[in-house]
């Protein structure tokens, strides 16, 4: 089936890691193996990072070890440094994400390094993984602003895309890390991108902070991006960003695209039926709206006729 938008699934990483109720190893593994049997052919399982950093994801080795592999599906780990790289080799897993800033107070603040330095680390990862067949992908995060520095010039953006790209990754991530974006920005630095990179190896992460998460989905497809980042209920948000919120969502995401007639290659129905069990398991409501008022085609019965 053909793909004419890519939805790649962050929420059990990138959403997890900020909730302050643990969630279950067990439902982890029950939620990314119905994430992969939905479609997916990328999910973010976790992240091998400190578990004192992110307590949430203190069980990235057993979700990995308990997950049934589909094939087709990518399963990725974000990775901060070389033992996080041994860690992810020992576990099978399939991708590792490397995180850089392009600004440098949220890289300090998130990082606790300027982000040269943490190419640099990234070039010793990349060591650590030569000749293991592992996939690598890099991310430059506050690509469209920093809530500390504003904005990033576009220039400085492509230079750390191109320092990614000498170290030899096989995809590039743009991340609005806080929501900062809008649709004509994203068009811009799309347009540039992409000819370092090309659509297969482009991936866009946008967060709904200030609501126009789906516009720049739209802004950057439009420009011929192809691969975005979602996170089921629209969980997510960054720890040292102040007033982040949640990922766009991924079945608001997929709603839209299918009514605009793009194929996603995943099953709409089972995302809403995944997304209205978050609460469960998270202990809150979620932002996602689809999954509260159904898809367009689910219709209602008319109100009965008042009497003349």
């Amino acid at each position: 089936m053909r793909e004419d938008l890519i939805v790649q699934e962050v929420a059990t990483r990138d959403g997890f890691q900020i909730e302050p109720v643990f969630v279950e190893t067990a439902e982890k593994i029950r939620l990314i193996d119905a994430l992969a049997a939905a479609g997916f052919s990328r999910i973010e399982v976790s992240s091998f990072v400190s578990p004192k950093a992110v307590p949430a994801l203190r069980d990235a080795a057993e979700v990995f070890a308990g997950i049934t592999r589909r094939p087709g599906t990518v399963y990725v780990a974000l990775v901060p440094n070389p033992k996080g790289a041994e860690r992810a080799l020992a576990a099978k897993v399939d991708e590792i994400n490397l995180v850089a800033s392009v600004s440098e107070t949220h890289n300090r603040a998130n990082m606790g390094m300027t982000p040269a330095a943490s190419i640099e680390g990234f070039a010793r990862i990349m060591e650590t993984v030569r000749g293991s067949g592992l996939s690598v992908n890099a991310t430059v995060a506050t690509a469209f602003g920093c809530p500390f520095e504003g904005d990033q010039p576009a220039d400085t953006v492509l230079a750390q895309v191109e320092q990614y790209l000498a170290l030899g990754v096989d995809g590039v991530t743009l991340a609005d890390t806080t929501g900062m974006a809008n649709p004509r920005q994203v068009a811009r630095l799309v347009a540039r991108v992409l000819p370092s990179v090309g659509a297969a190896g482009l991936t866009l992460h946008f967060h709904n902070t200030r609501g126009l998460g789906l516009a720049n989905v739209l802004a950057a497809h439009t420009a011929g991006a192809r691969r975005f980042d979602a996170a089921l209920g629209g969980l997510g948000g960054c720890p040292f960003a102040p007033g982040a919120t949640g990922n766009i969502c991924t079945e608001d995401l997929v709603s839209m695209a299918h009514e605009m007639g793009l194929a996603t290659g995943l099953d709409l129905a089972a995302l809403i039926d995944l997304s209205r069990d978050l609460p469960r398991l998270v202990g809150h409501d979620v932002p996602g709206q689809v999954a509260k008022a159904g898809r367009p085609c689910d219709l209602h019965p008319a109100p009965p006729l008042k009497a003349a």
